[in-house]
């Protein structure tokens, strides 16, 4: 990743409004006054056509056959990145068994699979589409992210990139929040239930 590309990145987040300041409840059940809302800087297909772009230049050369992605925050960046590869594009949806592969989506045994999520902060949904993907028999060859906010390694298993990453985006245990101390009203922008895990609201 450069440096670049990481200042590129932040500059079109900022001026979609997908980087916010304030108290929130993040879907790993974490707080911060932070909060990434990718779908704001997807919502323009333009800028979403870039940033797939990008992060499929780490990718290019490395045969990917497919890419894989959590619904629903993974689905338009995964798709774009497909769309630089020139390959298929996928997504997981969530069941009472994990993340699925549902729609009549199939893999192929040795079919090489790069998994794309918007933000990832412990990694949670992209490991359980990972294996689904096992499951099909197909593999895992990377993973890649508009956003890595990750404070503890994610112990994926393949290589990851992140456009931004090392971005220093505090975050706190419920019982340790001073921002919850100090009164400050809490939101939860994200699309699922804390019990759910990570996605790509956070």
């Amino acid at each position: 990743m450069s440096t670049t590309t990481m200042d590129r990145t932040v500059d079109l987040m900022l001026r979609c409004g997908a980087l916010m300041k304030g108290h929130f409840r993040l879907t790993s059940g974490l707080h911060s006054d932070e909060y990434c809302q990718c779908a704001r800087v997807l919502e323009h297909p333009e800028t979403a056509e870039e940033l797939g772009k990008m992060l499929a230049g780490f990718y290019e050369g490395k045969k990917v056959d497919t890419v894989v992605s959590p619904a629903i925050g993974g689905i338009v960046i995964g798709h774009e990145v497909a769309r630089a590869l020139g390959v298929r594009s996928l997504f997981a949806e969530r069941t009472e068994r994990g993340m699925t592969l549902r729609r009549g989506f199939q893999l192929e045994p040795g079919e090489r699979v790069l998994i794309i999520e918007d933000v990832v902060t412990t990694g949670g949904s992209v490991k359980e589409v990972a294996e689904a993907v096992k499951a099909a028999g197909a593999e895992v060859v990377g993973f890649g992210f508009v956003m890595d906010r990750s404070r503890e390694p994610l112990n994926l298993p393949a290589p990851s990139r992140a456009l931004v990453e090392g971005r220093e985006m505090v975050t706190y245990q419920p019982e340790a929040c001073p921002l919850c101390e100090a009164g400050v009203p809490i939101d939860k922008p994200g699309s699922r239930p804390d019990s759910e895990g990570d996605d790509g609201g956070n």
